[in-house]
């Protein structure tokens, strides 16, 4: 037991001596495997501030000529993380419009798992990136000169690269649907708006460009990091023995150390 102790405290001992040695070094940055981390670092920000600062409306337009001749407009907030089936319908003014409790109707569907599992990674991206980019610039020989931090690195950026795959597909398929959920076909989906007394007209929806956005950097960054997987190889021990056996394969008999 004293003996694990102490080799515990030695490993955290000689960590420590290695993190202290903090020396600023920029020349990672220019080099691809630093440069495209500062791209993948920018690109998760856009990721998840299209997605989840989003908020929109749809409405359309009620009258009922036998009591209401006028249009009233009716309205439903939604946004992030797009739990439709709670945004529940709003008269202006609130009044009960045709005799129709609108507040008891809501828009239909749940994307919210899609939404977070999309925004919540895109922020671990984004925090991680930082992280990496620390022992870039400050951590230069003890990134380089180890074996497990390198590799550490490459498999993180093959199922960053994986995940960005799978979680885009699913925004991009949840934001589809919720167009079709807050396009013109909410009218024929509301009980009130097919009862013969009352007459419903679309009228628009909030543009979602911001959220076409998002699914287009979801893409852009599955590039960014399936292309780094290459340079973040490169850096790993399955790289580099291959090129030092191959120099002395081809050697031969190495030369005499003197003339």
């Amino acid at each position: 037991m004293a003996s694990n102790i102490y080799w515990v405290r030695q490993r955290i001992s000689r960590l420590g001596q290695r993190m202290s040695s903090f020396q600023l070094n920029i020349n990672p940055l220019k080099e691809p495997l630093g440069f495209i981390k500062v791209l993948e670092w920018i690109a998760s920000i856009f990721a998840f501030a299209t997605c989840g600062g989003f908020n929109g409306k749809t409405e359309f337009q009620v009258s009922c000529p036998r009591k209401v001749p006028e249009n009233k407009t009716i309205t439903a907030a939604f946004g992030y993380p797009f739990r439709l089936n709670e945004a529940s319908f709003q008269a202006h003014p609130d009044v009960n419009v045709c005799d129709v409790n609108w507040k008891s109707y809501v828009l239909i569907g749940d994307y919210s798992s899609s939404a977070q599992f999309y925004v919540t990674f895109a922020i671990f991206v984004f925090l991680y990136c930082i992280a990496a980019l620390l022992l870039y610039v400050g951590y230069t020989s003890l990134y380089r000169d180890s074996q497990k931090l390198p590799m550490i690195d490459f498999v993180v950026t093959l199922v960053a690269a994986f995940l960005w795959l799978v979680s885009t597909s699913a925004w991009a398929k949840a934001l589809t649907d919720i167009k079709v959920a807050t396009g013109q076909g909410i009218v024929k989906e509301l009980e009130p708006c097919n009862h013969p007394d009352v007459a419903c007209y679309f009228g628009s929806v909030t543009s979602m460009g911001s959220l076409n956005v998002s699914v287009i950097f979801g893409f852009l960054n599955m590039i960014l990091w399936g292309g780094n997987a290459w340079f973040v190889y490169k850096e790993t021990s399955l790289h580099s023995p291959s090129n030092t056996s191959a120099s002395h394969s081809q050697g031969g008999i190495p030369p005499p150390s003197g003339i």
